[in-house]
């Protein structure tokens, strides 16, 4: 019996594995309980590393993404007063495993809307997910100040 009244938590990770002033690659985990993620900060601009002149990164381009997603869905969301969806991964337990590599460099990657109340993070939700579904994903992200 858990501390926290029966309800248990997905087991998830987040590591920044490079944090340079033009990129960042980030390393996303998720091992599920079945309840799943709803619009959690997963990228913070604001805790990347800063431009050696000083100045705080304001946003990122989402540049190269390589994911392994079972069994349910992974929508990855530009943070904003109401959330805009970037990418979605995944499908659903009836799909098995989804997985690849998406390289977007060759048109500039995939930008941030700028939509209403937009603060630059990256926010990430799961849907379809049950017990022991999973995610493993890599963003390649090229920074902005």
């Amino acid at each position: 019996r858990s501390l926290t009244g029966g309800k248990m938590a997905d087991a998830v990770t987040s590591q920044t594995i490079v944090d340079t002033t033009k990129r960042a690659v980030i390393k996303l985990t998720n091992l599920s309980d079945g309840s799943g993620e709803s619009s959690v900060k997963k990228v913070d601009v604001s805790a990347l590393n800063s431009h050696s002149d000083g100045t705080a990164c304001s946003r990122v381009t989402i540049d190269q993404i390589w994911y392994d997603v079972g069994g349910m869905r992974v929508d990855l969301e530009w943070n904003a007063t109401t959330n805009v969806k970037a990418l979605m991964l995944g499908g659903s337990a009836a799909a098995g495993n989804d997985h690849g590599h998406m390289d977007f460099r060759s048109f500039g990657g995939i930008k941030n809307t700028e939509a209403s109340g937009v603060d630059g993070d990256i926010d990430l939700t799961t849907s379809g997910h049950t017990n022991l579904d999973h995610y493993t994903i890599v963003l390649e992200l090229r920074k902005s100040y």
